[in-house]
């Protein structure tokens, strides 16, 4: 049985090639979507040969919010799957002293992801089958001095994720949510993390597959995340506020 192809916005972050990876070795057409997406030749050329399936790379803006319908026009056909991990960290600390800055860190975690899911959203609802990921994070439920910033634009994406499964969920449209916690990644290169909460992006990878299989609504990577948030989550205003997270 042919299986349908798998559209990965974000396609040059490692956690998008490690997706990409996980579903090109159960068989999945690859779409990688991404700025300069040329450069992922080699990308596409390793996908292929070590899985046998179909590699395509397309040009992709998350930012370019009104491309997003264009872009999928453009497509040869609506993907199976779609997965958003379309993101950027930022520099807290340069950040909230420039707006600009800021912006576009909260644009490219929200804005962009959550306008390019709203269209695939549509046609999905229209067609009556499809799998939408988005990966948020865990920075997300809770506001903290120290990432506020990103955290603030990942709650809203949440929020937007849990609305659009509720949404969909009569559709035919599984909208699953990925908080992956701490991963070893380009991203978080410089950051000194703990090795126990940490994972590695083919584990995310992983797991995504088995949540899309398995029609999962919301999954931690690290299922110890679970406990650690709900723990963040319970302290109380006055002491978190004196708290260096």
């Amino acid at each position: 049985m042919t299986k349908g192809a798998v559209l990965i916005l974000g396609g040059r972050s490692d956690i998008g090639l490690a997706i990409a990876h996980a579903f090109a070795a159960e068989g999945h057409p690859i779409w990688l979507a991404a700025r300069g997406v040329e450069t992922l030749a080699e990308n596409r050329a390793d996908l292929a040969l070590r899985y046998g399936v179909e590699v395509s790379l397309v040009e992709f803006d998350a930012l370019d919010t009104g491309g997003h319908g264009a872009f999928l026009d453009g497509l040869p056909a609506l993907p199976e799957v779609a997965v958003c991990a379309v993101g950027l960290l930022g520099e807290q600390a340069q950040d909230e002293k420039t707006p600009a800055q800021a912006i576009r860190v909260m644009r490219t975690n929200f804005e962009g992801p959550a306008a390019i899911l709203a269209e695939l959203a549509n046609r999905f609802e229209a067609r009556g089958s499809g799998a939408i990921v988005g990966i948020s994070s865990v920075a997300g439920e809770r506001g903290r001095a120290t990432n506020y910033i990103y955290g603030a634009a990942k709650a809203g994406f949440t929020a937007y994720l849990s609305g659009l499964r509720n949404r969909l969920a009569r559709a035919g449209v599984q909208v699953l949510t990925v908080l992956p916690g701490f991963v070893a990644t380009r991203m978080t290169a410089e950051l000194d993390l703990p090795a126990k909460l940490t994972a590695q992006p083919d584990e995310v990878g992983r797991a995504v597959v088995r949540a899309v299989k398995t029609k999962r609504n919301v999954i931690y990577v690290k299922p110890i995340w679970q406990l650690v948030m709900a723990v963040i989550r319970a302290i109380p205003e006055p002491i978190f506020m004196r708290m260096k997270l």
